[in-house]
């Protein structure tokens, strides 16, 4: 069939006139197609030729009244052309919605004005979003050269000659629409639709399924042509060819059609989420009982991990991990045997090693003792022989792409028919379907994994306790474009025992805003580390900002939490305020803050304001995501956050969670979340020391004797050591070096016994290699091997040199020194 069947083509034969015979290979086709309500939304120049009826007529008529089918003349209704052959009411069902499946025919019409006409059709329903539900084809079999029998193999060209939306889209990717075979294997059974010219397509616009030949019309055209010819032999007097019974193909038929049904079932019924070991349970139990009594499901262990995709072919080394078992056997009879979970290889020998490096069906009638005993030296001493011996088995490929990710153990109980070459590509089909629904949950599942890894390893990872503070954050991931965002939170240890708090977020989704938040964040330590304040690290940040590029902003909020001076400064720019609860009464307070521009604006000034706590007081930092809502008022948001941050709670996990849940339940969010809340413990006036010390060379004893006290009044004797060498190694450094203001000694004990030295010298001293004879140079030495962690960083007056040491674990009286 050609393009000509579209083309403007003059009215029919009269009356009694007989039809030109076409070319060969060549027949003018009738197109139509009948929308959801039964009525006709396009009508080809071949349906106008064939049916005598004009364009403008038949659209938006119902197609009962137009196309042949039995019974059309139902009261009411106009003339239509009149049918007189048995295969109408199937044209007839797929008009009235009953028929989910294709179906062809061959009908005698008489149309007025024309002679009788034998007419073959086609009925294609339609699955997609559109209106439209039936693709129907018709011929003219009067105009196929007589005697040649090619009405018996027409096969309707209608995918490369019509104007059906989708049509050329849906010839051109034929190797695609059948997921299961290769370019070649493609070819092989379009060819064999020609041959028997009954094709079957179900197409959908959303889902790729694969061709497959509806042999119950192709049997029931060849039992007509049987007939027939059986009728020429007896009035030519010549032997009748025996015929098979009506009963045996009325079976056959009735077997194929309810494997298409079981296929089609078992496709609604997997794939129904990209959660992959949901996947691998819908998998597993679409096919027991119905199909086979036990289901084993076997996948690689890439497939499992959420993986790339697995390379190379399987071999015996290959880890197969039993994902799944469904079986009809009494509970538990499997569970010990082969248990959900384990991983193993398979021997070259075995019918899986077969079917996983072949990618094809591999079908047993019956397990033999032999093959029993083979298969069950792969299991120990559990004896799995006497689950398998005398079973049929079916092993089938889960593939995609053409790589093999797992295989299906198929076992049916030795009183169930075996497993036959029906069943073989019955379970072939299934396993092709079942492969794309799992490899689509594999990519989905390794994408999903590629994200929490690069949003976790762009999370720090902080210290529930810090110097003065309990610290809690949470993240949660955005519900759109995936699961990687912009929002971070970070706490930065500084001097002095204070710590910074950063929250920040950087506006849109996805791998981008996450590599620039991952930018700005390491930006953040950095500066942070060298003690900036508030105001021109936000400065900093900003001016970073714009030499990496004007496409994106973010808001950050900046704090710097001073225990010791009871204060917080803070600097904000274009971040929501943060939240500060107060411990003598509870009451919450968003802060009042000078806003500032986004980071990346540029030419903006940065304020910082600094704000008294009490010790016990709370902040909480987070991110617009929690608190702002599609279509609500940003202020209902952080209303709940102050009302919700205010409700007391047994642990800072439990108050974080409390916020999450009042605030994450109203719905509508989409954006990511980062959470951090702070308990702003504050320091003992009774754990800090200070002293002045002059500017001559005998003040390095006199800290050695102050600290040593000092130690002891606190009960850390055992530091006393370390500390009055380090602390004397620095005084004689900053005494040496100082212009004209007194040294500052200042000891801290929290967890770490923290010690800062401070002079008016700007110029922050480094780390050198000193020679065995060199008389300089050893001191930070010293501090660098003898220190927890050491320091320095410039103040406004000159600059400062910490360091901490580790007080010794305090040990727990055992119960005989208790008594």
């Amino acid at each position: 069939m050609d393009r000509g069947s579209e083309r403007e083509t003059p009215p029919g034969p009269e009356a009694g006139q007989v039809a030109e015979p076409a070319e060969p290979g060549r027949v003018p086709l009738a197109v139509v197609v009948v929308d959801r309500e039964g009525l006709v939304s396009h009508w080809s120049r071949g349906a106008r030729r064939l049916f005598g009826v004009p364009r403008e007529e038949a659209i938006g008529r119902p197609a009962l009244d137009l196309l042949p089918v039995s019974g059309a003349l139902a009261e009411g209704r106009g003339p239509a052309p009149h049918t007189d052959d048995g295969l109408g009411p199937d044209l007839e069902s797929s008009l009235d919605g009953g028929l989910s499946y294709p179906a062809a025919g061959r009908a005698r019409l008489a149309a007025p004005g024309r002679a009788r006409a034998d007419v073959l059709w086609w009925a294609y329903p339609l699955v997609g979003p559109g209106p439209e539900r039936l693709l129907v084809l018709a011929a003219d079999a009067e105009g196929l050269r007589p005697g040649d029998g090619t009405f018996e193999r027409i096969a309707p060209g209608f995918a490369l000659h019509t104007d059906f939306p989708g049509a050329e889209e849906l010839a051109r990717r034929l190797p695609e629409i059948l997921p299961s075979m290769s370019v070649g294997e493609s070819a092989r059974i379009v060819g064999q639709i020609l041959e028997l010219g009954y094709p079957v397509l179900e197409f959908s616009q959303n889902d790729r399924v694969p061709v497959t030949p509806d042999w119950g019309v192709a049997r029931r055209a060849e039992r007509k042509a049987r007939r027939e010819r059986a009728a020429r032999a007896r009035a030519a007097g010549e032997p009748v060819p025996e015929e098979l019974p009506d009963e045996a193909e009325d079976l056959e038929y009735a077997a194929v059609r309810e494997r298409l049904e079981f296929l089609n079932e078992v496709s609604g019924r997997i794939g129904t989420s990209l959660d992959l070991s949901r996947t691998i349970v819908e998998v597993s139990r679409a096919v027991v009982p119905r199909f086979t009594d036990v289901a084993g499901t076997y996948l690689r262990e890439q497939v499992v991990a959420g993986e790339g995709f697995p390379d190379g072919v399987p071999d015996t080394t290959t880890l197969w991990h039993r994902v799944a078992v469904e079986h009809t056997d009494e509970p538990g009879r499997w569970d010990d045997v082969v248990p959900v979970g384990e991983a193993m290889p398979f021997p070259a020998h075995t019918p899986f090693f077969q079917c996983m490096t072949t990618g094809e069906p591999v079908l047993v009638p019956r397990v033999s003792e032999e093959m029993g005993h083979a298969i069950a030296a792969q299991f120990e001493k559990r004896d799995i022989r006497p689950l398998i011996t005398g079973r049929s088995m079916l092993v089938v490929p889960l593939k995609a792409r053409d790589v093999v990710l797992g295989f299906m153990i198929l076992l049916r109980h030795p009183e169930r028919p075996v497993f036959n070459d029906m069943d073989r590509v019955t379970g072939a089909e299934l396993a092709a379907r079942a492969g794309l629904v799992l490899d689509n949950a594999r990519m989905y599942t390794f994408q999903e994994n590629v994200a929490e890894t690069l949003q976790d390893s762009m999370l720090p990872h902080i210290p529930p306790r810090m110097a003065g503070c309990d610290i809690a954050t949470r993240y949660l991931p955005g519900t759109l474009l995936g699961r990687v965002g912009g929002d971070w939170f970070d706490a930065v240890e500084l001097h002095g025992g204070r710590t910074a708090f950063v929250v920040g977020d950087v506006m849109g989704h996805g791998l981008n805003s996450a590599a620039m938040m991952g930018q700005l964040r390491t930006a953040v330590q950095t500066m942070a580390g060298l003690d900036l304040p508030p105001a021109q690290l936000l400065r900093n940040l900003d001016d970073l900002a714009q030499r990496l590029g004007d496409t994106y902003l973010a808001t950050c909020l900046y704090a710097v939490y001073d225990p010791i001076a009871s204060e917080l400064h803070l600097a904000n720019a274009g971040h929501i305020p943060p939240v500060l609860v107060r411990a003598e009464d509870g009451r919450s307070e968003l802060l009042d803050l000078p806003t500032g521009a986004p980071i990346g604006v540029g030419g903006v000034p940065f304020e910082a304001v600094r704000v008294r706590v009490e010790p016990g007081d709370r902040l909480v930092m987070c991110t617009d995501g929690l608190v702002e809502v599609r279509g609500e008022d940003i202020g209902v948001g952080l209303a709940t956050l102050c009302e919700s941050a205010a409700h007391p709670a047994a642990s800072m996990d439990d108050a974080c969670d409390t916020i999450i849940r009042s605030l994450n339940t109203r719905g509508g969010r989409k954006d990511d979340v980062a959470l951090l809340m702070a308990r702003l413990n504050g320091i003992a006036p009774d754990d800090v020391a200070e002293w002045r010390l002059a500017l001559g060379p005998a003040e390095a004893g006199r800290a050695r004797a102050v600290v040593r006290e000092q130690l002891h009044d606190w009960g850390l004797a055992e530091l006393s050591a370390p500390a009055e060498l380090l602390v004397s190694e620095l005084v004689t450094n900053a005494v040496r070096h100082s212009h004209a203001r007194p040294v500052a000694l200042r000891l801290v004990r929290g967890d770490t016994l923290l010690c800062e030295v401070d002079d008016d010298d700007h110029e922050l001293p480094t780390l050198l290699g000193a020679d065995p004879l060199d008389d300089r140079g050893r001191g930070l030495r010293i501090v660098s091997t003898l220190a927890r962690q050491w320091g320095t960083s410039r103040t406004a007056a000159g600059k400062t040199v910490w360091f901490e040491l580790t007080p010794p674990r305090r040990r727990t009286p055992s119960a005989s020194n208790a008594k």
